[in-house]
């Protein structure tokens, strides 16, 4: 068959030319190419998914769980510390009058018998721990300072301690400290409770700024739990410092009152709390 040639075709049918352009006919474009930059850009929005958001939830909850588990491990540590000083120096008051048959710190033959560096101080050998003995023979006046000395030269505790002659307050030559720097005592006094009439007795004291809480909880392990009976009491013994006191729920009271039946105030949060240790 010949080709067919569109020129011989002629012209379009009258028909064909006008009538309606349908949807599915292709215009070619006359007009220039559309400038996209000019049209507006849907950004995408940023956030959390939410497993991100449970990631973190659980990574902050770790950290804070270890930051408390830590608080609790030091606070546990300090406890033990200071219980474990109260009966380490117990057993070394206990074990030095064994040996000597009267107390560190009244020790009359100190001089001759212990092994201290410079010379150890004498008490009056009175058997009384004192903080005004009577002199005897050149002894101290203040006793309770030649305790430490008199127990480290003996070989029952660490550490070396000194006492200068006529000395009046503790001092870290020679006295030792607390978990909270401040000074123990070993003594003949009264200064442990809070009911009128205590009788005085030799009491090991821990020295003040410690927490009430640490105490009540030494107390229930060792003693009766109570702050005005049994072996270990509240003291009001500061060296230098403010005293702890006691008689009312409120901080910063360390107990609740003066009678047998006081209590530790546990949860007030009182800091500068003391005890005693009776012998």
């Amino acid at each position: 068959m010949p080709a067919c040639n569109p020129a011989t075709l002629g012209p379009e049918p009258a028909s064909v030319a006008n009538r309606p352009r349908l949807e599915h006919d292709v215009v070619p474009s006359m007009t220039a190419p559309q400038d996209r930059s000019a049209l507006p850009v849907r950004h995408r929005q940023s956030g959390f998914t939410l497993i991100e958001i449970v990631i973190v939830v659980v990574v902050v909850g770790l950290l804070l769980g270890g930051v408390l588990a830590g608080q609790q491990l030091i606070r546990g540590a300090r406890v033990h510390k200071l219980m474990a000083d109260v009966s380490a120096y117990r057993a070394a008051i206990h074990s030095f009058t064994e040996r000597y048959q009267t107390y560190p710190g009244d020790y009359e033959g100190a001089s001759l018998h212990i092994k201290c560096s410079p010379a150890c101080l004498n008490g009056n050998g009175n058997k009384r721990v004192e903080r005004n003995a009577v002199p005897v023979g050149g002894s101290q006046v203040h006793e309770e300072l030649l305790v430490w000395s008199h127990l480290s030269g003996a070989g029952f505790i660490s550490g070396q301690f000194t006492a200068a002659p006529g000395g009046t307050i503790p001092t870290l030559n020679n006295s030792p400290v607390n978990i909270s720097q401040r000074y123990w005592q070993f003594i003949f006094d009264a200064v442990f409770g809070s009911t009128p009439g205590t009788p005085a007795r030799h009491n090991l004291k821990t020295g003040n700024q410690i927490p009430v809480s640490f105490l009540q909880e030494i107390d229930t392990k060792v003693d009766d739990g109570l702050p005005n009976a049994g072996f270990f009491r509240f003291s009001a013994f500061a060296a230098g410092d403010a005293s702890p006191v006691a008689g009312a729920a409120a901080a910063p009271n360390c107990t609740n009152g003066g009678g047998q039946n006081a209590v530790w105030n546990a949860t007030n949060g009182t800091t500068n709390c003391g005890a005693a240790s009776l012998s």
